[in-house]
């Protein structure tokens, strides 16, 4: 079974081809926006493993949340591979390809969703596979809380380097932190994998991408007033 995965919700973008459980991996280049490197990346990919769009069994995509431009990127290349080929699409989401990578049993991932905000969304992991507890939320980080201590918890993800007193908070609380962790084409087609044995494919038509805010986009006035980074 050959899964070709995309993921371009932060800046770190990449695709992925898992083929019976071998993977190779590609990273974007820095310095230059994903809609211009994911295409030929694709291509470079496929064509150093010696198979075409045409062979593969499915596509997964980063499905959000995240950056509002990287997820209309990796989403519509993934419904027109998807489209071309006639392939079930399989969306996964950026919180829990953190949550699975990060190793943690227990597992709070953190993404920086700018304007003064946080993606959260909480986990628990048994062999590599997120269970989410509750929702998928867009918060302020000052109003993050959480019922438990925070032993044996792992808080992952570049919202804890963008907002230092949320990690020290963490800390105190008893949490272990991964601040470099971020989502990877890689784990998307990992989970992505199970998901299209078990026949849980998409028709195309039907992906779009998880935004979680309902308005993506403040100006800088907006952000700086309510606390946030220009």
């Amino acid at each position: 079974m050959q899964i070709l995965a995309l993921e371009t919700s932060t800046e770190h973008g990449g695709c992925a081809l898992w083929r019976d459980g071998d993977l190779l991996e590609s990273v974007c280049p820095d310095g230059r926006s994903h809609s211009e490197t994911l295409l030929p990346l694709v291509r470079e990919l496929l064509a150093r493993a010696g198979t075409t769009v045409n062979a593969l069994d499915g596509i997964a995509f980063g499905v959000g949340p995240g950056a509002f431009t990287g997820l209309r990127v990796a989403c519509g290349a993934a419904q027109g591979l998807a489209l071309a080929a006639d392939l079930p699409l399989l969306p996964v989401t950026s919180l829990e390809c953190m949550a699975a990578a990060s190793g943690g049993s227990q597992v709070l991932s953190l993404l920086d969703a700018r304007m003064g905000e946080v993606y959260a969304a909480a986990y628990r992991n048994a062999d590599a596979s997120p269970v989410l507890i509750d929702e998928i939320r867009v918060i302020p980080p000052a109003e993050l809380a959480w019922q438990e201590s925070g032993a044996g918890w792992l808080a992952c993800g570049n919202a804890l380097a963008a907002y230092p007193a949320l990690a020290e908070r963490l800390v105190s609380a008893g949490f272990a932190l991964l601040p470099t962790a971020l989502p990877q084409a890689a784990w998307v087609a990992r989970l992505a994998a199970p998901r299209l044995q078990a026949g849980a494919g998409i028709d195309p038509a039907l992906a779009a991408p998880l935004y979680i805010r309902d308005k993506v986009a403040k100006t800088v006035a907006e952000r700086l007033r309510e606390g946030g980074r220009a």
